[in-house]
């Protein structure tokens, strides 16, 4: 990859993430924690640019998870990655979040082809398919929320070698369409979100902080807050 600086941010989940991409060496914060993402994620960006030696006006871009996720913490990353691209003039990188978690399924567990699921509350889950293509997981199977039965329904003939996320933890029946479940990564790092940030930084693609928008894939008026997030 080409030399380049990026900041990648995310509190769409019961996880708290930051992560820098500085030309080819990755430094990252990760902490589980559904309350306190407000208090969590600017320290974490700051011990961040500090251990590198580099400030805002330093990087070439900001990568935020777009969701899918809780409601709360979605609007969260978008605010807090609006705030500092406006201050420095940087563009924002959107990156799904069920996309990062099949990102750090190969990452961690050397996934090839993943299932991400994410519990979003309500009887419901935020799940896609991934397949991995030239460094990156790329989208195999739509992103949809739908409720777990529904989604048993629709891929009775699919199966996927990999399943991440939330959801196999809410859901155990999801297990049944895939061969392994990659335990140690239930929610998305921001570190994968990189991947992903980069090759839309050096496609051109991307956009104006006034014009980064969320990924709900549902009514947010049916949310249901994590717990804490009132």
């Amino acid at each position: 990859m080409p030399m380049s600086r990026i900041l990648a941010i995310d509190t769409a989940t019961e996880a708290c993430s930051a992560a820098l991409w500085q030309d080819g060496a990755v430094l990252s914060r990760y902490q589980v924690a559904p309350r306190g993402h407000t208090d969590l994620i600017l320290p974490m960006v700051a011990e961040l640019l500090a251990e590198s030696e580099l400030s805002l006006q330093d990087l070439d871009g900001l990568a935020f998870g777009r969701g899918p996720g809780s409601f709360t913490g979605v609007r969260i990353t978008l605010g807090v990655a609006q705030g500092l691209a406006f201050g420095a003039n940087l563009p924002l990188l959107g990156v799904s979040n069920l996309q990062a978690l099949a990102q750090g399924a190969h990452r961690v567990c050397g996934a090839e082809q993943a299932l991400s699921a994410i519990d979003a509350r309500m009887g419901e889950i935020y799940v896609g398919g991934f397949a991995f293509k030239q460094g990156l997981m790329v989208e195999h199977w739509p992103e949809q929320v739908l409720t777990p039965e529904r989604f048993l329904e629709q891929t009775q003939q699919d199966h996927w070698n990999d399943g991440v996320g939330s959801g196999f933890v809410t859901y155990p029946a999801l297990a049944t369409r895939v061969n392994t479940v990659c335990e140690a990564h239930p929610y998305p790092d921001a570190q994968d979100l990189l991947p992903q940030a980069l090759a839309l930084y050096q496609a051109g693609l991307g956009v104006d902080a006034a014009d980064a928008q969320p990924v709900y894939l549902r009514d947010t008026v049916t949310w249901q807050k994590l717990p804490g997030r009132e």
